[in-house]
């Protein structure tokens, strides 16, 4: 029997809140954003009118009155998103308590056991979709389908206030139409690559040879395929599963704003040293790589990625998190703060990895990773952390090694 997924969006949800909260921004074009009177405050959401101008999320508010001379600036309430989320999430958990936020705006429901009390997935949606509008006061769009990325692909297909249902039957006419760009987890650079080797939507992708994505993208390319040929089966986590789903992470907030990939990886590299070190103290690897990526305008943003087969080394969880920002973030973008965070944590001991012929050089690679990370590590316990750094890190100015004072 297959699953019945929900992925519920809420639209424009920091928009729809200022307005719920004041009527005054109904009917008139209205965005979000930082402080009025600085011309470098940046748009953090806009309403459907204010989109019909093409205003960006992220653009200044300068560039953004230019194309819209009316609009409307409402001043951010993050207290009250926080709320607002927790009333339209206490909606959802009439249904199933097997609810797994996705960011403030959005989350996964598992109905499989609850459609025989209220009615097929498409029934339920519905009735969320009214109470959430009628009860809390903003819209919402709900994918309904029998996995996770389709769902969310559901979700983002009819906006606002919506419900479309991918199903084992349509899923081909729907999903393989779509751009591979909306495909979960593909960002712009892998888009660009894809779109380089002549895949341009999900159809072509899900398509394309096992052999040819692996070749080019790795695990994440095999990722890729599975996700766009509907077999993804990840499971909706529920508030006791993630409860119990520890997590290990490490931030810094650098000394000056940095820009570029080169210098993103220095950052990137320090951080999941620590990240490496701490989960092998603990006796974990992690299944998945979080980043948290904090710009200027102290505006966060958080992907995640998974990691396959599991890891506690450095070099993996780097190329992973390095992966997310060439994927989700412009070269051009300043950051002021990375975060690095490894989830979906298992006992180290637990772990088995199969490995093939064609992964045997793979899995020799990974055991004298670990022995040279291990044998950087004793040296750093005895003779203290700054024994041994990396030259790009003695290099930098970013304020990750402190310098002595002589």
């Amino acid at each position: 029997m297959d699953r019945v997924i929900l992925h519920c969006d809420c639209n424009s949800f920091f928009a729809s809140v200022e307005a719920a909260l004041n009527p005054a921004y109904r009917g008139v074009p209205m965005a979000v954003c930082g402080s009025e009177e600085d011309r470098h405050g940046i748009v953090l959401a806009k309403n459907e009118l204010a989109k019909s101008y093409g205003i960006q999320t992220a653009e200044t508010v300068y560039s953004a009155k230019k194309k819209c001379p009316s609009l409307v600036i409402a001043e951010p309430h993050y207290e009250e998103y926080v709320r607002y989320s927790k009333a339209v999430n206490e909606i959802y958990y009439r249904y199933t308590d097997l609810v797994e936020p996705f960011g403030i705006d959005e989350s996964w429901l598992d109905l499989t056991a609850s459609t025989k009390l209220f009615g097929s997935g498409e029934q339920i949606a519905e009735r969320i979709r009214q109470e959430v509008r009628e009860e809390i006061g903003v819209t919402v769009s709900i994918g309904v389908s029998f996995n996770k990325v389709f769902a969310k692909l559901g979700s983002d297909y009819k906006k606002p206030d919506a419900v479309t249902v991918i199903s084992r039957e349509n899923f081909r006419d729907i999903v393989y139409r779509l751009p591979a760009k909306d495909l979960l987890f593909v960002g712009r650079k892998t888009a660009e690559e894809l779109r380089l080797l002549g895949i341009n939507s999900i159809g072509e992708l899900a398509d394309t040879a096992d052999t040819v994505m692996r070749m080019k993208f790795g695990k994440h390319g095999e990722m890729l395929l599975k996700y766009a040929r509907g077999e993804d089966d990840s499971p909706v986590l529920g508030e006791s599963e993630r409860e119990d789903t520890k997590s290990v992470g490490s931030g810094h907030t650098f000394k000056r704003d940095i820009l570029g990939i080169e210098e993103a990886s220095v950052g990137l590299s320090h951080l999941s040293e620590d990240v490496a070190r701490r989960l092998r103290d603990l006796g974990f690897m992690c299944r998945t790589v979080q980043l948290s990526i904090k710009d200027e305008y102290l505006r966060v943003i958080q992907r995640q990625s998974p990691i396959e087969p599991p890891s506690d080394l450095a070099s993996e969880i780097k190329a992973t998190a390095l992966s997310i920002l060439e994927r989700e973030w412009s070269p051009t973008r300043p950051i002021r703060m990375l975060t690095v965070t490894a989830q979906n944590l298992v006992k180290a001991d637990t772990v088995t990895e199969q490995i093939s012929f064609f992964d045997e050089d793979k899995s020799v690679d990974r055991t004298k990773s670990r022995k040279k990370e291990e044998t950087i590590e004793k040296i750093r316990q005895k003779f203290g952390n700054e024994s041994i750094l990396a030259a790009s890190l003695l290099e930098s100015d970013l304020g990750i090694v402190k310098r002595s004072s002589k």
